[in-house]
């Protein structure tokens, strides 16, 4: 062989190895490429599955959208008041005995004492407030906290006078001041009105009704007679006492033998067979 020939042979041999060197190169950088396609597909799908099942993704299933709807609604009415003795009525064909449970006067002193009570026994209620006491800062705090616990909040005038003492005007600012300060602090005007010692007017009345508010009175209260300004007295005949008859409108105000005596006596109900009222599930006006 020549020189010139074998020289060719190596130069053609080099190639060879370069090029193969070159093609492996590149299938493993091929090969490494799909590796993290393939890893990066696996993460978004991931992603996509955790999105899904937490209802975070743009693509939320059926019965999810459903569930969120329902959420969002209104507590279904399942109660009304009856305007002619003001007992609460179920709307529904149950046997069950039910009372419901307001307090006047709130948030005084022992308001929101009273709504952790009935919020550990799992006890709604209508807290009905005066102006005058959610003036101050600590007032509204108050308020804001019932409301927060999910209770209803009431309107009970402004100031706590007789409306049948004042003009239009004057009952007129009464209440409709206090729905705005009301709405001012927790968001929500009053679906619930009771006139302080029960005094409406027909003046009165057409105001509740324009505001969109159920008028309320009550059926039997015993906590602002001097016999049961204690706890044990009190307990024993809101429990037992004649009145209380299937769809009783209980009326208890924020006082101290009355916030003492708040447990025995949601107990007591209980223990007698009565259900306590949600009074969101109350019908409201149409």
């Amino acid at each position: 062989m020549s020189k010139s020939s074998f020289y060719l042979v190596i130069i053609f041999a080099v190639l060879i190895i370069i090029a193969g060197c070159t093609t492996t190169v590149e299938q493993e950088e091929i090969s490494d490429q799909e590796a993290v396609e393939e890893i990066e597909e696996k993460e978004q799908g991931n992603s996509d599955s955790k999105e899904f099942e937490s209802g975070e993704g743009e693509s939320k299933s059926k019965d999810q959208q459903t569930e969120d709807n329902i959420s969002e609604q209104e507590p279904k009415a399942l109660y009304k008041v009856n305007e002619t003795n003001w007992k609460v009525e179920s709307l529904t064909e149950s046997e069950k005995n039910i009372v419901l449970l307001t307090i006047d006067d709130a948030p005084d002193k022992y308001s929101t004492d009273m709504a952790d009570t009935l919020n550990e026994l799992g006890a709604g209620a209508i807290f009905f407030v005066n102006g005058h006491f959610i003036e101050s800062e600590k007032g509204q705090a108050d308020l804001k906290r019932i409301h927060d616990m999910g209770f209803e909040i009431g309107n009970h005038t402004m100031n706590h006078p007789n409306l049948k003492e004042l003009s239009e005007e004057e009952q007129h600012r009464e209440i409709v001041e206090l729905n705005d300060l009301i709405e001012e602090v927790t968001g929500e005007r009053p679906r619930f009105f009771r006139a302080p010692f029960g005094a409406n007017t027909a003046y009165t009345e057409s105001v509740v009704r324009d505001e969109g508010m159920i008028l309320m009175n009550w059926t039997y209260g015993y906590d602002w007679e001097a016999e049961y300004m204690e706890k044990e007295a009190l307990a024993d005949i809101m429990v037992n006492t004649p009145l209380l008859t299937n769809g009783a409108n209980i009326l208890m105000h924020d006082r101290e033998w009355t916030m003492e005596a708040i447990e025995d006596i949601v107990t007591g109900l209980k223990e007698k067979g009565y259900d306590i009222v949600d009074p969101r599930e109350i019908k409201g006006l149409e």
